[in-house]
C-alpha cells in the first residue's frame, strides 16, 4: 500500500522532514538494513583480523594493501552513473502511472451519449463499463502480481463478475497466441456500433467520441504491456550493480584504520567504528535499493501502485456514473449570487486575512516611473507637426552628403515619380489647382516637387504605352471584334505603385 505523507509536509516548518526520519514503513531503513549490517560485520571482522590475528609481517602487507584500494577505489565512477541511472528509474516510474487505465473520462461519454432509461438502455451502459473494467483487469493481472494473486485464473475472472460465461467461451475461442486484454475493447466497439443501429446513440458525432475516449483507454492498457515487456536494458542495471558493489568491497579493505606508530599518511586516528564509510554506504546502497524498489511499481512492496484498490474504485465509480446517475439531476435553481454584481465566496476566519492582500496585476505594475520619464519624446529631426513627422522614411534612411543619395537615392526617386500608363485626366484629377478663366490648363502650382516641373529633377523619358493591336478575329457570328486599347497616358499620382525593374538599366 502506498504510503502517503503529504499532510505532514503541507507546511514548510523548521527541521519539517525530521518528522518523518522516525517512519519505519517505506522507509530506506526498512529496505537497506539488511545490507548495513552485513557491511559492518565484514568491516569490524577484518578490522579484528588486523588488530589480534595477523602477525607483524603480515600486518604490513596488509597495510600496503589498504592504502592501495584505499587510493584506486575512487576511479569507479560511482555518482555519476548511479545518478543517471536513478533518475532514468524515477521517470519511468511516474510514466507507469500515468498509463493507469481510468474510466472516469469514459463513463461520462458513455452516461451523456448511450441514451434509455429502460433496462435495455441501462444494460447497454453498463455492459459497456463492464467491458472496459475488464480490459483493464486482464492487462493488470499480466503486469501486476498483487492482481495476479487475486485473479489466478480466467475462471475467478468470471466469478467476480467481469465476465459472463458466454464471453468467456468467446474469448477462450479465439485462436490467438498473444495477450488478449483487447478483446474486450473490440467487443465495447460492436456493441456501440449496435446502440448507433438502434438509436440509443442519436448520431455519428456521438460515437465517434465516444470510440476516442475508448482508444484513449485502450492505449493506456498497451501501454502497460509494452512497460512490462521492454524494461531498462539488462547491461545498465548490470553497471550499476556492478559499480556500487565493488566500490563497497573495495571500502572494505581501504578504509580500515591502521596503527598510527608506523607513520602511514592520513592514518594518524585509530578508531574502530567507520563513521563516515557507514554514511557513504547508507546514500550510494540507498540511492540503489530505491531504483530497485521503483524499477517495478506493480509489485507487493510498501511504495507499489494499489491496483486492486484501483479495480475496485474504477469499477464501483464506472456503474455509478451510468446507472444510478443516468439523467439524475436537482432542480435548477437560482445561485447565492444571482443578483450580486461581484461574486465573491465567503471566507472562515482561519482564511480571513487573505482578503487584505491585492490581487495579483502582473509583475510590471510595482514599476515606478518619474515623472519626466513619462513624457512622450518627437522622433530624431523632426520639428514640423504630427502631420509632417509621418514622412517618407525610407528617405531618412539615405545617406547625407551625396546628390540624389547615390543609387539608393536615385531608385527611391524613380519609384515616386515614375508610374507606367495612367491617363492624364488621372494627374489633373489628384491636383489642387483649378483652370484658368479662359479655359486653358494653368502650370501646376501644389509645391509638389514629385508634380511642379520646375522643382522635379531632370529624368529619362518615360516609356511609351505600347500601340493599339490589331483586330482580333471574333466568333462565327460576328467576324472580327475590335478590343479597345486605352491611348497615351500621362504622369500618375505619386501614391500609385510603379515597377521599376524597366527603368534599372538607366541608373547605370
Amino acid at each position: 500500500m502506498t504510503v502517503t505523507y503529504t499532510a505532514r509536509v503541507a507546511n514548510a516548518r523548521f527541521g519539517g522532514f525530521s518528522k518523518l526520519l522516525l517512519l519505519w514503513r517505506g522507509s530506506i531503513y526498512k529496505l537497506l538494513w539488511r545490507e548495513l549490517l552485513c557491511f559492518l560485520g565484514l568491516y569490524m571482522a577484518l578490522s579484528a583480523a588486523y588488530r589480534f590475528v595477523l602477525a607483524e609481517e603480515q600486518k604490513r602487507y596488509f597495510e600496503k594493501l589498504v592504502i592501495y584500494c584505499d587510493q584506486y577505489a575512487s576511479l569507479i565512477p560511482v555518482s555519476f552513473v548511479l545518478g543517471f541511472y536513478v533518475t532514468l528509474v524515477v521517470h519511468r516510474w511516474w510514466n507507469q502511472y500515468l498509463c493507469m487505465p481510468l474510466p472516469d473520462a469514459l463513463m461520462c461519454v458513455v452516461a451523456g451519449t448511450v441514451h434509455g432509461r429502460d433496462d435495455r438502455g441501462r444494460l447497454y451502459r453498463r455492459t459497456l463499463m463492464r467491458y472496459a473494467g475488464l480490459s483493464a483487469v486482464l492487462i493488470l493481472r499480466s503486469v501486476s502480481t498483487a492482481v495476479f494473486k487475486r485473479f489466478p485464473t480466467i475462471d475467478h475472472v468470471v466469478e467476480a463478475g467481469f465476465m459472463t460465461r458466454e464471453e468467456r467461451k468467446k474469448f477462450e475461442n479465439l485462436n490467438s497466441s498473444y495477450n488478449k486484454y483487447w478483446v474486450p475493447c473490440v467487443w465495447f466497439s460492436n456493441l456501440a456500433a449496435q446502440a448507433r443501429r438502434e438509436g440509443r446513440i442519436r448520431d455519428n458525432s456521438a460515437l465517434k467520441l465516444l470510440l476516442e475516449e475508448l482508444n484513449v483507454f485502450r492505449g493506456k492498457c498497451g501501454m502497460l504491456f509494452h512497460y512490462d515487456w521492454i524494461s531498462v536494458p539488462l547491461v545498465y542495471t548490470q553497471v550499476v550493480t556492478i559499480a556500487v558493489y565493488s566500490y563497497f568491497l573495495a571500502c572494505l579493505i581501504g578504509r580500515q584504520f591502521l596503527d598510527p606508530v608506523q607513520g602511514y599518511k592520513d592514518h594518524s586516528l585509530d578508531l574502530c567504528f567507520p563513521i563516515f564509510t557507514l554514511l557513504q554506504f547508507f546514500f550510494y546502497v540507498g540511492w540503489l535499493k530505491v531504483a530497485e524498489q521503483l524499477i517495478n511499481p506493480f509489485g507487493e512492496d510498501d511504495d507499489d501502485f494499489e491496483t486492486n484498490f484501483l479495480i475496485d474504485r474504477n469499477f464501483q465509480v464506472s456503474m455509478l456514473a451510468v446507472d444510478e446517475m443516468y439523467d439524475d439531476l436537482a432542480m435548477l435553481e437560482k445561485d447565492l449570487y444571482w443578483d450580486a454584481t461581484e461574486a465573491r465566496a465567503p471566507y472562515t476566519a482561519a482564511t480571513a486575512f487573505l482578503l487584505q492582500q491585492p490581487s495579483f496585476q502582473g509583475s510590471t505594475f510595482d514599476i515606478a516611473l518619474a515623472k519626466e520619464d513619462m513624457q512622450f519624446q518627437r522622433l530624431d529631426g523632426v520639428d514640423g507637426p504630427l502631420g509632417e513627422a509621418q514622412g517618407d522614411f525610407l528617405q531618412r534612411l539615405l545617406p547625407v552628403g551625396t546628390a540624389g543619395g547615390g543609387l539608393l537615392g536615385r531608385r527611391l526617386s524613380l519609384l515616386r515619380r515614375k508610374n507606367s500608363c495612367v491617363s492624364e485626366a488621372s494627374t489633373a484629377a489628384s491636383c489642387a489647382c483649378t483652370g484658368a478663366p479662359d479655359g486653358t490648363a494653368p502650370e501646376c502650382s501644389c509645391g509638389d516637387p514629385l508634380l511642379d516641373p520646375g522643382l522635379r529633377e531632370p529624368e529619362p523619358e518615360p516609356p511609351t504605352c505600347p500601340e493599339p493591336l490589331a483586330p482580333i478575329p471574333g466568333p462565327a457570328a460576328e467576324p472580327f471584334t475590335t478590343v479597345p486599347i486605352p491611348g497615351p497616358r500621362g504622369q500618375a499620382p505619386p501614391w500609385l505603385p510603379s515597377p521599376i525593374g524597366e527603368e534599372e538599366e538607366n541608373l547605370a
